[in-house]
């Protein structure tokens, strides 16, 4: 695909993940993605960091990506994979498995400050990962504040249970960090990674 401004072709990629965001993020830098589906167990090891964690993850997709496009002898581009944990008193909390769940992680991080932990990592065969923290301060959210969000749907399929791009941020005092990586996808780490795989973007 041809950019009208400029004449040149969009950067293209594989992507190892469903998440709409980190597909729209790309496409704000320029970059178009094929998804590719990769099954990777998310569960946290025993006395794993925060930061391993996310990293491992991020890695582990983006191999399984590598691996099934080159077994479906697909065009070699490379793949990207990420991860995103909300991180609160060295607790790593994805997810929520159900409302109950969603309900008890906004009350947790009701007015106090979380880290957001989103790894990002490129293989062409070899994997390369970046790693970007952010610090969210919420203010406080009454419960029927959390149980009418939670109706919203929004916070179902996100890590912490809300998202910062969508009605989560009425919850949102401050941010210190990458506002992207919040949502799913730091886009400086990314086109860190893009540019030493000799992707240009501008």
């Amino acid at each position: 695909m041809m950019d009208g401004a400029k004449g040149r072709s969009r950067a293209r990629i594989y992507l190892a993940s469903r998440s709409p965001r980190r597909r729209e993020l790309l496409a704000q830098i320029g970059v178009d993605t094929e998804l590719v589906t990769v099954a990777v167990d998310e569960r946290p090891r025993a006395g794993e960091a925060a930061e391993d964690y996310v990293l491992r993850l991020a890695r582990e997709k983006a191999a399984a990506g590598w691996q099934a496009v080159t077994a479906a002898k697909q065009p070699r581009l490379p793949v990207l994979g990420a991860d995103t944990a909300v991180v609160v008193d060295g607790d790593i909390l994805g997810k929520p498995v159900d409302r109950e769940h969603g309900l008890a992680m906004l009350a947790r991080l009701s007015g106090r400050e979380h880290r957001v932990l989103t790894a990002v990592a490129l293989c062409r065969g070899e994997t390369a990962c970046r790693l970007s923290e952010t610090r969210v301060c919420f203010r406080e959210i009454g419960a029927d504040e959390r149980r009418a969000y939670w109706d919203t749907g929004e916070p179902a399929d996100k890590a912490g249970a809300y998202g910062i791009q969508g009605h989560g941020a009425l919850f949102v005092r401050h941010i210190a960090g990458s506002y992207s990586g919040v949502v799913g996808l730091p886009l400086w780490e990314t086109g860190e990674l893009l540019a030493a795989a000799g992707i240009r973007l501008l």
